[in-house]
């Protein structure tokens, strides 16, 4: 049977709710092949990030070879890159595969407040993963690391972010709005370059929402590996993190991870 090829290039958390275990669970949800290339190590629970060790760069370089040489893939999502050194690598093997449906998601703050980017792979990350990307999918702290500005407030202010880093390269723009204070919806905006598009949902009144980053970007992923356009693939993710939160899980002593099966159940 014919089916979707969709690559994880990650880092793995050994607690299951983020990183490549958070897309591979992902990618069996919404019915494509899942692969992946661990980047990082990180020893991690629902209290935080206890340890991080970044693979070799020729065993992340092997691993790609190994998939592009042979299955190929639809699509391909980026979550923690880690250094600039990685970085670079990664977007030099994208390009020399010629691969599209690029989706980033800039992991660079672990939700107990860890760093999983190195301060100097900033640079790298701008000048030469995003300008690769068909969408990158930052929160608003990102956002603002990315843009190097203060505050993101009002959702003026998150149309705005989201066209400045439009003009970095990436062909879409989702700024994802969970962290914006003072209502009741959560708001997200997709920007092509031309038009704005919202997506709103119930913010749901929880502390677990470990992976939803990793989750919701894995999801559009997933969904442009079975051809669907930015729009549909947006959606679909929409509604498959609003069910994975709104059901999340409380396992561990602190934060917990978001039930990726909840769609199929509800």
């Amino acid at each position: 049977m014919s089916v979707g090829k969709a690559l994880t290039i990650a880092g793995s958390d050994c607690g299951g709710g983020a990183g490549i275990q958070a897309d591979l669970k992902t990618f069996q949800e919404r019915d494509v092949y899942g692969m992946s290339v661990i980047t990082v190590l990180t020893a991690q629970n629902t209290l935080g990030v206890h340890g991080v060790y970044p693979q070799t760069i020729e065993a992340i370089e092997a691993q790609l070879d190994a998939i592009f040489q042979d299955i190929g893939t639809d699509s391909v999502k980026t979550g923690m890159l880690f250094s600039e050194e990685i970085i670079n690598l990664v977007a030099k093997k994208l390009k020399d595969y010629e691969i599209k449906n690029i989706v980033i998601d800039p992991v660079m703050i672990a939700k107990g407040g860890a760093p999983l980017l190195q301060k100097q792979a900033m640079t790298a990350l701008k000048m030469n993963l995003l300008p690769l990307a068909r969408v990158i999918t930052p929160n608003i702290p990102e956002a603002c690391e990315i843009l190097g500005i203060d505050k993101i407030e009002t959702v003026e202010e998150m149309k705005e972010a989201a066209a400045n880093i439009q003009l970095l390269g990436p062909k879409n723009v989702v700024l994802k709005g969970g962290h914006l204070e003072g209502n009741n919806i959560a708001v997200d905006i997709l920007f092509d370059g031309n038009e704005y598009y919202y997506f709103e949902s119930k913010r749901i009144d929880t502390i677990h929402t470990h992976g939803t980053g990793c989750t919701f970007a894995a999801a559009i992923t997933a969904e442009l590996a079975k051809g669907n356009s930015i729009n549909e693939s947006v959606a679909c993710a929409k509604q498959f993190i609003q069910a994975a939160i709104e059901t999340s899980l409380n396992i561990g002593k602190g934060i917990g991870p978001t039930n990726h099966s909840a769609l199929r159940h509800k």
